[in-house]
């Protein structure tokens, strides 16, 4: 079974593709801005879509919830259409393709809200930390929902700090948990990552990154998604394929080519 044959929406997504000069910075400092991937028809529907699955499952939001209560929802891909369709052909993956190679998978589609009223940072830490991959080149790419900034809870991040390489990852119940991860994090070089309602970032699965407490009037609501290897295994889970759709490319793994390939 092959890879996905790729679509255009463009009435959604606005398309592009990375320089040389942005492959370089990518590899220097770990990350890039990608602008605004959604168009002002698909921002609506992606929100629109969101929160309707958003409340759906997690109702208002409850200051004793747990963080995991309060700001993640998995596989949002399955509940929105328009998700659907940016997780296996919007701009992130042509960007994924140029950065990991010709061989690509979705690997997680969730959102990570912080709704006014949560106040709970989230420390320093690497995506890679918390579902090692191996090979070591997956990539994070987080699309505003709505303007993000520092009053609301933006990312910030280190730039460069992908070239220490994969911290020590925690112990299977503290990952459950979402502890912070021990990491040589200079708070001095940490950069605010700011973006409007539309817009992507890219980042290195190595990156240190952290996000503070929403303190505004306004949410601020990011859809999460990570691209990997075709052929990426779970370190953590003793080397079997990470199961995820098939996006470009072939897979040495028929249980990924088989994965999702009912939905398109």
């Amino acid at each position: 079974m092959a890879a996905l044959t790729p679509e255009r929406h463009p009435e959604l997504f606005n398309y592009r593709t990375l320089t040389g000069e942005e492959l370089d910075t990518f590899a220097r400092d770990g990350f890039l801005r990608l602008g605004r991937t959604l168009t002002d028809q698909g921002l609506e529907r992606m929100r629109a879509e969101a929160m309707t699955a958003w409340e759906a499952e997690k109702g208002p939001f409850d200051p004793d919830a747990t963080w995991l209560k309060n700001s993640l929802l998995s596989d949002i891909h399955h509940r929105s259409q328009t998700v659907r369709r940016y997780y296996f052909h919007g701009p992130p993956v042509d960007i994924a393709g140029q950065i990991i190679g010709p061989n690509v998978k979705g690997a997680t589609s969730q959102l990570t809200f912080k709704m006014r009223g949560n106040t709970m940072p989230f420390h320093w830490h690497q995506d890679n930390a918390y579902g090692e991959l191996d090979p070591y080149t997956a990539v994070t790419c987080l699309t505003a929902l709505d303007d993000a900034d520092v009053e609301n809870g933006c990312l910030w991040l280190i730039p460069g700090s992908h070239r220490q390489g994969q911290a020590d990852p925690q112990a299977p119940e503290e990952k459950a948990a979402l502890l912070p991860i021990k990491l040589e994090a200079d708070d001095s070089r940490a950069v605010p990552v700011p973006m409007k309602a539309g817009e992507a970032i890219c980042f290195h699965c190595w990156m240190l990154h952290k996000s503070e407490g929403n303190r505004s009037a306004t949410h601020r609501r990011i859809l999460f998604l990570r691209f990997a290897d075709a052929d990426a295994v779970e370190v953590y889970n003793g080397g079997v394929p990470r199961l995820g759709r098939l996006l470009r490319g072939t897979t040495r793994f028929a249980e990924v080519e088989a994965y999702e390939a009912d939905l398109v």
